[in-house]
């Protein structure tokens, strides 16, 4: 048998990177945790990539991301009831209140969940688990205005 010839590196076929960078604005209701899946899935398929990596960024600092089983909304209500047990608000227990009793403990709960993501994207779509779901954590208790930032790298 005939050892095979090596001529170096075999030439490789190349794929043009594309890359995506949008925003999306929520409206929220005040504390509480809101699914915002569909509407990052949407903005995916706008962006004809098929394969890559998805960065989901929040702009703010007292307000949070998290993915989170989508399926039981009293996960939701857990996770809301911990948070709030772990991080109470009130008179007296933070020295930064200028901006209200829920300002301090809203930016802690910040500092202890996320504030981006980072997701893959196959067949242009998000590869999430089957109950697992994109979820803003406001953090706040009066309604908001939240800012996202997405970007989309691949091909």
């Amino acid at each position: 048998m005939a050892a095979a010839e090596r001529r170096g590196p075999s030439p490789l076929r190349l794929k043009t990177m594309k890359q995506a960078q949008g925003s999306l604005t929520f409206k929220t209701d005040g504390q509480g945790l809101s699914e915002i899946t569909a509407d990052v899935a949407h903005w995916i398929g706008e962006q004809g990539i098929a394969s890559g990596l998805l960065c989901v960024y929040i702009r703010h600092t007292s307000a949070s991301l998290m993915i989170q089983e989508n399926a039981d909304a009293r996960v939701m209500r857990d996770l809301e009831a911990f948070f709030r047990t772990l991080v109470p608000e009130g008179h007296g227990l933070y020295s930064h209140s200028s901006e209200g009793l829920d300002d301090m403990p809203a930016h802690i709960k910040g500092a202890l969940t996320q504030t981006s993501l980072t997701i893959p994207v196959s067949q242009g779509r998000m590869t999430l688990g089957t109950w697992q779901g994109i979820f803003l954590f406001e953090h706040r208790t009066r309604p908001r205005q939240r800012d996202i930032t997405l970007h989309l790298s691949g091909e």
